[in-house]
């Protein structure tokens, strides 16, 4: 085994292989840019070396200062984590080269599936089923066009050597074709520098599965049941779930006896994902094989008890695994939840910033939080979104998402947005709930994008009873002021009218019963209720019994109201009193500024284009701008017909949110 790692990555996956290693006993070396000098997997690790700048090409992936920090630290083994140069081949051969254990698979099979083209073929020569496409690389957009047209629309326009969601696009005509195909080359060749594209087929009301492998060096592989990764936005995966609502045992079965056939086919040493699409008739076809670490993994963990990270580790040491296909558990049912730096009620811009809350729910009784950040920290606009990845374990389907929905009420996160509400909706949406979805769910059923209205709650009196009890103990604290003068005592109000946004105005009484126990009447409706409040003032996180039963919600004072968040919706409530509410119909709302004359920023990130000029004329839909963040290009156009004023902005320049880039006339 292994006396020291170093491991080639950043973040929570960086913090994860640290868990595992300490529980090996083996020591570890982290490498770190700049903007990473005071994140949490620098502080876990044993030993820690600066490799360069924020930008990842500066830092994280060049090879040369990572082979050089493991002769530095006497690292025997690295491993690569997600990302970056975990699926570069050259980097496993340097390695090898210079005596140092990669973690993962040999460098031949790396670039056999690596080349999406490629993989392919390999995968039909073992007898894998494989989508019709033109998998060739492809030289203009023209060709691209008449290759589209011959397969015939939708089809799905891939960058050889892409992945997690870049390089890939879908089009429905020529245009659209014509538009991917540059769109995609030239992501890939940011992203990756190889911009080589494909095209094949797309299929229909798709299915996203996906089998997990692990094959040794001495050439026995099993595969651990599959994934569904099927809730996705923009190709991006939100939602992954051990196993899968839709397969039965004999598709489980021959999706994974093929998985482990294309793994024998490329000498797999390691863990590794077969990806498939599913369709409707529970027929599947061959996507890609990922030669590394899944984001996801974790709720293969839960289910079959192993810890891949573990097993990459000792395999990579020259280990046998030590079980057999037939050994594989499938026990109860995992849910992971991502949580990105993103905020879902303005398109899912990317939001940076520091984080000056983060508190994660309590990690017990099927609950793992999975984070590379802490409360203080920064998240970068130099690196991917995650914040943190939320994972549940249940004995039913029923029982995870349960569990989900508590866990995110109980999630903490300020100072950025993220995108637990959405997440929320998702866990109680009806569909989803029932295991009815495909890979085009999200834009199904969030065709508009993402909204407040979006988010369900099925007992709003819930929340106006809670913001009443608040507002309560709020003034009953201030009536136990000192020096109040005789006859001039502060009494605090029981009797309040609620105002929230969206729902109309609500009279309710509160009656103390206790220190901590009240009940609430809604004379109105005829509703009297129980709350029990377990919170103190200043207090995020508070928690309780409603009419008996438990919740847990997050409470904030704004202003002369409540803030409150449950099940992923989001209100202010303001308590007033009768006289008050009466008085607040007069008052004047003011209007927001005009900024239509403006193209503003929707995104902190980097302007790597104006594509218009001073005088010019446009028309809506026309591309004004190209912004890059978070690894992902960012295309503005104009929301109507106009003329071009001046430049506010220049490319090359880092922008702030909202800020603008040009003027109209």
């Amino acid at each position: 085994m292994f006396k020291k790692i170093l491991i080639a990555n950043r973040g929570e996956i960086a913090c994860r292989v640290i868990k595992t290693c300490r529980k090996l006993g083996i020591a570890t070396v982290a490498v770190y840019s700049e903007a990473d000098r005071e994140a949490l997997f620098v502080e876990m690790a044993d030993e820690a070396v600066a490799i360069g700048a924020a930008p990842a090409r500066e830092s994280y992936l060049v090879m040369d200062k990572i082979i050089a920090a493991c002769k530095a630290t006497g690292a025997e083994a690295v491993h690569p984590g997600y990302g970056f140069l975990s699926e570069n081949e050259a980097f496993a051969q340097r390695l090898e080269a210079e005596g140092i254990v990669f973690i993962g698979p040999k460098a031949s099979s790396i670039a056999a599936m690596g080349d999406k083209i490629a993989s392919k073929r390999i995968a039909r020569e073992a007898g894998v089923s494989t989508i019709p496409g033109h998998n060739e690389a492809i030289g203009s957009k023209e060709e691209a066009v008449e290759i589209a047209r011959r397969i015939g629309y939708p089809v799905m326009i891939k960058a050889s050597a892409g992945g997690g969601g870049k390089g890939l696009r879908v089009a429905w005509n020529d245009q659209e074709a014509a538009e991917c195909f540059v769109s995609c080359q030239t992501e890939a060749r940011n992203a990756f520098g190889d911009d080589r594209v494909f095209i094949e087929k797309f299929i229909e009301e798709p299915r996203h599965i996906e089998i997990q492998v692990l094959g040794d060096a001495y050439g026995n592989i099993i595969y651990l049941n599959e994934r569904e990764c099927s809730i996705q936005r923009r190709h991006q995966k939100v939602i992954e779930e051990a196993p899968s609502p839709f397969l039965d045992a004999a598709t489980r079965r021959a999706m994974g006896e093929q998985a482990v056939k294309l793994a024998h086919a490329v000498g797999y040493q390691s863990a590794g994902t077969v990806e498939f699409v599913v369709g409707r008739d529970k027929s599947f076809y061959f996507l890609e094989m990922n030669t590394r670490l899944q984001v996801e993994h974790p709720v293969t963990e839960f289910i079959t008890g192993l810890d891949l990270v573990e097993w990459m580790i000792r395999i990579a040491a020259g280990e046998r695994l030590p079980f057999r296909q037939e050994d594989v558990r499938l026990e109860g049912w995992a849910i992971e939840c991502r949580i990105n730096a993103e905020d879902p009620f303005r398109g899912f811009l990317p939001s940076v910033g520091r984080l000056v809350k983060f508190i994660p729910p309590p990690e017990e009784g099927g609950v793992r939080v999975d984070t590379g950040v802490y409360e203080g920290a920064e998240i970068s606009m130099h690196y991917d979104s995650m914040i943190a990845k939320l994972i549940t374990h249940g004995a039913t389907r029923a029982a995870a998402i349960e569990k989900m929905r508590e866990a995110l009420n109980a999630f903490v996160i300020r100072g950025v947005a993220s995108n637990i509400a959405f997440q929320a909706a998702l866990m109680q949406h009806p569909r989803f709930v029932a295991g009815h979805f495909d890979t085009g769910f999200i834009a199904t059923h969030y065709p508009k994008g993402f909204d407040a209205s979006d988010v369900p709650h099925d007992d709003p009196a819930f929340l106006l009873s809670v913001a009443a009890v608040l507002q309560y103990r709020w003034q009953a604290r201030a009536a136990t002021i000192s020096g109040q003068m005789p006859g001039h005592r502060y009494e605090p109000e029981n009797e309040f009218v609620l105002c929230s946004e969206g729902e109309q105005m609500r009279k309710a009484k509160v009656a103390p019963q206790g220190q901590t126990c009240f009940t609430v009447s809604f004379a109105a409706e005829g509703e009297t209720h129980e709350l029990v409040l377990d919170w103190r003032f200043g207090e995020i996180l508070c928690r309780g019994r409603y009419d008996g039963r438990p919740f847990c919600l997050q409470v904030e004072r704004r202003g002369l109201g409540w803030r409150l968040l449950h099940w992923g919706k989001e209100i202010a409530v303001s308590a007033l009193s009768p006289r008050a509410a009466e008085l607040l119909r007069w008052m004047p709302k003011k209007a927001p500024p005009d900024s239509s004359r403006f193209l503003l920023s929707p995104m902190p990130g980097l302007l790597t284009q104006i594509t218009v000029a001073p005088g010019q004329e446009v028309k809506a839909g026309e591309v004004l701008a190209k912004i890059e963040a978070m690894k992902m290009e960012n295309i503005l156009r104009a929301e109507r017909d106009g003329v071009v004023d001046q430049w506010l902005a220049k490319p090359g320049e880092s922008l702030a949110v909202d800020q603008p880039i040009l003027s109209f006339r």
